[in-house]
């Protein structure tokens, strides 16, 4: 965790879905420097989107996010995240079904870790949703990139179907409830 001073950076890991919404979204915020679509959480080392999709490797989508928290903490990320993605369904958002797309959180410090268990709970306890949240709370331990193609997918295919449908949606409802977040145009 970093002392908050400029200049300093953190690194969150975070999986709801699809791996494009999540890096679409989390592009648009101030102190927001980078973010990379992958794989964590799984059993294979250098697993392939094929592998991942095929829920054997145990590997969840996620976005590797580096950011500022002199700019945007952590605690901001989670609100994000709890906004865009659905933290009750098990192992699915929509109609991507699989623990490929769990809800996860890997956290990288003892204080990422209470930040995100104590939004669970106080989620959880103002009821926001019919269902409890079911997001995973798992220590950190290894992010591969996910291939080039995967990365920007949003900003280089917006007119894809699966981008129109889901991420354009998704993107939209993170610019209206973050509009003070958001990076300069």
């Amino acid at each position: 965790m970093s002392d908050g001073q400029p200049g300093a950076r953190e690194v969150a890991t975070l999986a709801g879905g699809c791996f494009w919404c999540l890096e679409a979204v989390y592009d648009l915020l101030k102190g927001v420097e980078d973010v990379t679509s992958g794989y964590a959480g799984g059993t294979k080392e250098n697993p392939t989107y094929e592998q991942v999709c095929s829920g054997m490797t145990g590997h969840a989508e996620v976005v590797q996010i580096t950011f500022d928290p002199s700019v945007i903490s952590f605690r901001d990320l989670m609100d994000v995240f709890f906004t865009i993605h659905d933290p009750t369904t098990l192992n699915q958002q929509g109609h991507d079904v699989g623990t490929q797309y769990r809800s996860a959180i890997f956290y990288h410090s003892p204080e990422q870790q209470a930040i995100a268990e104590g939004t669970i709970k106080e989620l959880d306890d103002e009821k926001l949703w019919a269902d409890p949240i079911v997001t995973q709370v798992e220590p950190f331990l290894v992010f591969y990139p996910a291939e080039d193609y995967h990365q920007n997918y949003f900003v280089n295919n917006p007119n894809q179907a699966y981008c129109r449908a889901i991420v354009a949606p998704k993107v939209a409802k993170a610019r209206s409830h973050f509009i003070q977040k958001l990076k300069a145009r």
